[in-house]
């Protein structure tokens, strides 16, 4: 897998890709915090706990962000 590197982070995410994740803690907006391959992706109405599968909607230089496509 080739990662992008943005603004001197290397990110394995890219806008569109789908994934997998279980939400790990909850950020101080309320929104779901999961990892891919280590980088942080906010993912909107989901609480700690939740298994999802989620589509990345933005990446900036040290978060990405997802919403929810089907809930496992």
């Amino acid at each position: 897998m080739q990662y992008r590197e943005r603004g001197g982070v290397n990110s394995p995410l890219n806008v569109g890709d789908v994934y997998d994740v279980k939400i790990e803690d909850v950020g101080r907006e309320g929104d779901g915090i999961a990892r891919v391959e280590g980088f942080v992706v906010f993912v909107p109405n989901t609480k700690k706990g939740d298994s999802v599968k989620v589509k990345i909607s933005k990446v900036s230089r040290r978060v990405g962000f997802g919403e929810v496509v089907t809930e496992e």
